[in-house]
């Protein structure tokens, strides 16, 4: 913080000094497949009908009722069970930061108190570590095993000495792109429900992934499922939202701001779930275009590439951050995530792009190795 007044220093958090911030990397000029954006836009025609539309809003106006509108349309869209409800939040990471708010309740014994915890396997969504150490709670990453799994015994036996508040699961989880076995996924639901604690389903990539919780979602009152239209093709509307049981969702959401979702955010959602077919066949396209980039990995000398339920797929190169260095140099931004954790050693993230951009991107990808 040079430059900052040692006076004004002293009032900010020294763990928040510590930190850095959210990294954007720079994408002018750049074929973007960093992000795990959905690259394809709205039809021409559409993008006039969203725009008369939204033009015609009262701006001036907070928003109304027109949010429970787009709450109901999301729950019949997710086929949300009987008994459950839904919340809304500005984007996903704006729940992951309500949830930590609402459950940071210390656990007491005598005169000794601890700070609540929240859990997760790493490496994953960097939101859920974050969150917790800003609202104020300890968090604990459980490695994953070396071909990304889930470590069965590492998780139970974390779960049984911290006592987590909050257990993340995501379904696929981010950067590795991996569905976990289910099996495992349901022991450490039922050992966090043993110790009293919530767990938290994120399934981000839903629109890529061959499998969802929603199913099950019924059989557990201690489980929450997370989503967002990020992926879904409106990363710029920014809009995520959470199902669960009735009275659990009314707690948390007391902690939501009033108007968190402004008037364009919710009737950009709107359009997008009357026209959920032209999102349907977008990510069907993706589907198709990351089995292509799949199989072209895999006759490249050198290259690891691991198994994608999401928008997105992890690379192993044997020099991670020269071969990021040849793609920038061949105007391709990708994820260099070699630094996030040991176990991504050596590793980059790719966004499944259009059928054009995986072809640059491939191509670029030889050059650079």
């Amino acid at each position: 913080m040079s430059g900052l007044d040692a006076r004004l220093r002293q009032l900010i958090r020294q763990d928040v000094q510590s930190m850095h911030a959210y990294a954007v990397q720079d994408s002018a000029g750049m074929v973007k497949l960093d992000a795990m954006e959905n690259p394809h836009r709205l039809p021409a025609a559409l993008q006039d009908a969203l725009g008369k539309r939204l033009g015609a809003l009262a701006l001036n106006r907070y928003p109304d009722g027109r949010v429970n509108d787009l709450r109901h349309a999301l729950a019949a869209y997710a086929q949300m069970p009987a008994g459950f409800d839904i919340m809304l939040g500005n984007g996903s990471d704006e729940l992951i930061s309500l949830l930590a708010l609402a459950c940071a309740v210390p656990s007491c014994a005598g005169n000794e108190c601890q700070r609540a915890s929240v859990l997760a396997p790493v490496p994953g969504f960097v939101m859920y570590a974050m969150s917790a150490q800003l609202q104020g709670l300890d968090f604990h990453g459980v490695p994953l095993t070396a071909d990304f799994e889930l470590d069965e015994a590492a998780m139970l036996t974390a779960i049984a000495q911290h006592k987590p508040v909050i257990t993340y699961l995501a379904y696929p989880n981010n950067p590795t792109a991996n569905l976990w076995n289910d099996a495992v996924i349901e022991k450490i639901i039922l050992a966090v429900g043993e110790q009293g604690g919530l767990v938290v389903l994120d399934e981000a990539y839903q629109p890529f992934s061959s499998k969802s919780y929603i199913d099950r979602l019924a059989r557990h009152s201690h489980v929450l499922l997370m989503r967002t239209l990020s992926k879904f093709g409106l990363a710029g509307v920014r809009l995520g939202y959470m199902m669960g049981p009735q009275a659990l969702i009314a707690e948390i959401d007391k902690v939501r701001p009033p108007y968190n979702i402004s008037v364009l955010n919710c009737e950009c959602a709107l359009f997008a779930l009357e026209h959920h077919e032209i999102f349907a066949t977008q990510a069907l396209d993706l589907r198709t275009q990351r089995a292509i980039i799949l199989e072209a990995l895999g006759i490249l000398p050198g290259v690891r590439a691991y198994p994608s339920d999401a928008n997105m797929i992890l690379v192993r190169v044997p020099d991670a951050q020269k071969t990021f260095d040849g793609l920038k140099a061949h105007k391709i931004l990708v994820k260099n995530v070699s630094k996030m954790h040991a176990l991504l050693a050596n590793c980059l993230r790719l966004t499944v792009g259009t059928a054009e951009e995986n072809t640059q991107m491939l191509a670029a990808l030889k050059e650079s190795l």
